[in-house]
């Protein structure tokens, strides 16, 4: 063969390979396309009914992702896909209690306790308008006609703030009236924000306070009784484990939140009209684009053992993200997840709606970790990556980063259509979604290559916007916990909670001479500070009070 023939037969060699690459790979993104079309529109479809958290809707979701590990070959993580977990989802009146006035006992449409109002019995003869120490106090609830009709007057708020203030002047239980007949009569709060007094708070109809206060009030005294009881309403979730043991020291983690709002019945639809037009919340990019995503990473691993050999790898489909991190929170806390022997967490919200003209992709968490320096590199020029270094955030990479593991966090940016109903599967990028796949399979690849377990790094807290306090103590609150005072989710390097020796854990219930009851008195506390202030510091640890001295810093 002439040299003349053979660097044609090399040229044509090298043109059948690369053509070949080319159309095997233009199959691959086909068929991933196809995948995630089929994955996205079912877990975002009317059936699934927004996927809430502890509904027939997440029950049905969590089956389906089960039986696409199970399709793709992934076996379950120490024996069993589902992980339950129980948490705390608001407050509701037991039926024990007993509200009477003048000995009739009261129906919850006309008077009702605040869920602010402790676990407590008081009597006392009432004398309207009258207020005396150790009795029931009655106190208008509006003070005119126009506060009334008021739409934007803070009922529950307010009632708080007086309760607190009528404790201290000696009452031991208020019934706050409505003397006007409201048009916007308050209703008892599941979620309220406001932290436990220590009297109880009733409130009282118009129609009720007109029948058993003002036409008894010739009488003089009225005898009162408040019975209050008000548990806690738990609610069940699932956690989704997938695993891969390639037998290495450590494990990557891959994961997604897969529930999302059902109907809007838990108040965080931006919807106008959520709470009377009882529409499902579809959630297609919020989040079944991340729950697909995570399925087509672990398929990618699953068929590149050669590049994915020295690292094991867990995937995970968390719920409860929707209502506050509850199902990551709990799976790092039960599987004891720590950097012992876990490598560096991805997490994928909001990976579906990439913009074909901005190519706006964010990535977070990449101060976490030295190895996150050539993250940008890996994106091949096909995103315009805007970079966060926190590894806290409004997902669930920040239960890992808590835990000590560097993180990373993708997200396609905010769209109108985020949590609402028309967040649906036909709006979904899948091309674009490819795209940010490909990108975590990259990032994947070239951790590999390293065989080494990533350096974690303490990043700086994100600030939760304009505050009334000019002080911080560097920790990150549990905002779920709920059994009084304030517990620590994590704690700052090098900050005043880190020096005072307050660890990941520890409840904090005095600041100061402050009692913290809540998040309420704790932020209340930190506005009574400015820096350099120094003072003590109470926690709870392990059944045991500790005192420390502390010296706050500016934020």
């Amino acid at each position: 063969m002439s040299s003349m023939a053979f660097r044609g037969f090399i040229l044509h060699f090298l043109f059948v390979c690369i053509a070949g690459t080319s159309v095997a790979q233009k199959k691959a993104d086909q068929t991933m396309i196809r995948e995630l079309q089929t994955d996205i529109s079912y877990l975002a479809s009317d059936e699934l009914e927004g996927r809430r958290t502890g509904t027939r809707g997440e029950s049905i979701a969590a089956d389906y992702i089960i039986k696409r590990y199970h399709e793709i070959g992934i076996n379950p993580y120490k024996g069993e896909y589902l992980y339950p977990f129980r948490f705390v989802y608001g407050k509701e009146i037991s039926p024990v209690t007993q509200l009477r006035i003048g000995g009739m006992l009261l129906k919850q449409e006309d008077a009702f306790p605040l869920p602010f109002s402790p676990n407590k019995t008081v009597s006392s003869d009432v004398i309207p308008e009258v207020s005396e120490q150790g009795s029931i106090w009655l106190a208008p609830l509006y003070k005119d006609q126009d506060q009334a009709n008021d739409a934007h007057f803070d009922a529950e708020k307010y009632m708080h703030e007086q309760a607190r203030e009528l404790e201290k002047q000696g009452a031991t239980g208020v019934i706050f009236y409505d003397g006007y007949g409201s048009k916007w009569a308050p209703s008892f709060s599941k979620h309220s924000i406001y932290e436990t007094v220590g009297i109880p708070v009733i409130y009282l109809s118009h129609k009720a306070y007109q029948k058993h206060v003002v036409a008894s009030s010739a009488k003089g005294g009225i005898p009162v009784l408040l019975d209050v009881a008000i548990n806690k309403t738990e609610r069940t979730g699932n956690n989704i484990a997938a695993y891969i043991d390639n037998g290495a020291p450590y494990t990557v983690i891959i994961g997604a939140h897969y529930d999302h709002l059902g109907y809007g019945e838990d108040g965080n639809s931006l919807h106008a009209n959520a709470s009377k037009e009882h529409q499902v919340h579809h959630g297609a990019d919020d989040n079944a684009s991340g729950t697909a995503a995570v399925l087509q990473v672990a398929k990618w691993i699953k068929d590149n053992k050669k590049k994915t050999k020295h690292y094991n790898y867990l995937f995970l489909n968390f719920s409860g993200e929707e209502l506050g991190l509850y199902g990551s929170k709990s799976f790092v806390k039960e599987q004891h997840i720590d950097s012992t022997h876990y490598a560096y967490m991805i997490n994928m919200d909001m990976v579906g709606r990439l913009n074909d003209s901005t190519h706006a992709l964010q990535v977070g968490g990449v101060g976490t970790s030295p190895s996150w320096a050539g993250v940008a590199e890996l994106a091949n020029n096909e995103f315009k990556i805007s970079f966060d270094s926190s590894g806290q955030g409004p997902s669930d990479h920040t239960s890992f980063y808590n835990a000590g593991l560097p993180v990373l966090f993708l997200f396609t940016m905010q769209h109108k259509d985020y949590h609402k109903p028309t967040d649906v599967a036909s709006l979904i990028n899948y091309p674009g979604e490819a795209q940010v796949i490909k990108y975590v399979t990259r990032i994947v690849a070239c951790e590999e290559t390293k065989n080494q377990k990533p350096r974690y790094l303490v990043t700086k807290q994100k600030s939760a916007g304009r505050s009334p306090f000019k002080v911080t103590l560097g920790i990150m609150p549990d905002y779920s916990y709920q059994d009084g005072g304030v517990k620590v989710d994590g704690v700052s390097e090098n900050r005043p909670a880190a020096k005072a020796g307050i660890q990941q854990g520890d409840i904090i219930t005095k600041l100061g001479d402050i009692k913290i009851s809540g998040m309420q008195s704790y932020m209340e506390a930190l506005g009574k500070f400015t820096p350099g202030d120094k003072t003590q510091i109470t926690v709870t640890r392990n059944g045991k009070e500790l005192t420390m001295p502390i010296e706050l810093i500016g934020k």
